[in-house]
């Protein structure tokens, strides 16, 4: 007596291997998909929409519209009317990068490999003053520099600052406000690839006769790359940028180029010109990352 298989036996049957690889190689796309939409609606959308009004016609206002006459020459009319403010921009942002670098990096050193069980504590404490409003952290150095504040009345009083001479409203000023505010940003990357260094590197380099220089720059440096070119760029970019240093710790003679867009989009009003700089800030600093990150490759291959 032969017996039959039932026909109805309430499971699906199960799905070729084939159909299953392939759900597998779909499923990191499908996953990728939300971010991606995130993109494109607040990142994608905006660049198109700036990029158009950028080529506005400039003889237009928001009371009457803009035109869409592709006016090219918006780009070589801001680059000669504010030239001066982009060089200040990047001149800011490098010397702020300097001295974040002088400051930064012995302190995540010092926290990563000699801090023992106070490591935690001090890195609390690089990251404390960013549960304050960036507002408030900049006005508190507004505070601390100010003509009658006790910094510059010790100066004064220690003859390394003339009895009218100021610190605020000064480019050291607005280099200071972009060193502290942005530190942080330099400080933790150091840090964690500084972490990893494992010392018995050193202890190598030094049975080997290399003096602390010698052992710095032929095993600490060449190791801690990754989070020095991270740690630049995660100041720099957004140091160029700034406008709230240079319009509360400086004057109209400070001014970086950020607040010359700032001044275009809410004061005079004129989104082609407000446009074109910021497409222009864009792509300048991504020239200067590109050249920056194709140097820092090429010497950590040498």
């Amino acid at each position: 007596m032969t017996l039959l298989a039932p026909t109805g036996s309430g499971h699906p049957p199960p799905a070729p291997p084939a159909a299953r690889s392939g759900r597998r190689r779909l499923l990191p796309y499908l996953l990728l998909l939300p971010g991606a939409a995130w993109l494109l609606v607040f990142f994608g959308v905006p660049l198109v929409q700036l990029a158009a009004a950028s080529l506005y016609d400039p003889s237009g206002s928001l009371s009457t519209g803009y035109a869409m006459t592709w006016a090219v020459g918006n780009y070589p009319d801001v680059v000669q009317a504010y030239w001066p403010q982009f060089l200040r921009s990047f001149g800011y942002a490098g010397l702020a990068l300097v001295l974040a670098l002088l400051l930064g990096y012995p302190l995540a050193y010092a926290i990563a490999q000699k801090a023992g069980r106070w490591k935690n504590l001090l890195l609390v404490c690089v990251v404390a003053p960013m549960f304050t409003s960036f507002l408030v952290r900049t006005l508190a150095w507004k505070t601390i520099l100010s003509d009658n504040g006790a910094l510059v009345g010790l100066l004064r009083d220690v003859h390394l600052l003339a009895p009218d001479g100021r610190l605020l409203a000064t480019p050291f000023a607005v280099v200071l406000g972009l060193t502290y505010n942005f530190l942080p940003f330099l400080v933790l990357p150091l840090y964690a690839s500084l972490e990893r260094l494992d010392p018995r590197l050193l202890e190598a380099a030094t049975d080997l006769y290399a003096s602390p220089v010698q052992a710095f720059r032929r095993v600490t440096l060449p190791l801690s790359m990754p989070g020095l070119v991270a740690g630049t760029l995660l100041f720099f970019i957004p140091a160029s940028g700034d406008y709230i240093n240079a319009e509360l710790l400086g004057t109209p003679n400070e001014y970086m180029i950020g607040n010359v867009i700032d001044s275009a989009f809410l004061v005079r009003l004129d989104y082609p010109q407000g446009a074109a700089l910021s497409f222009l800030l864009m792509a300048a600093i991504l020239a200067v990352v590109f050249g920056y990150l194709r140097r820092a490759g090429t010497e950590e291959v040498l």
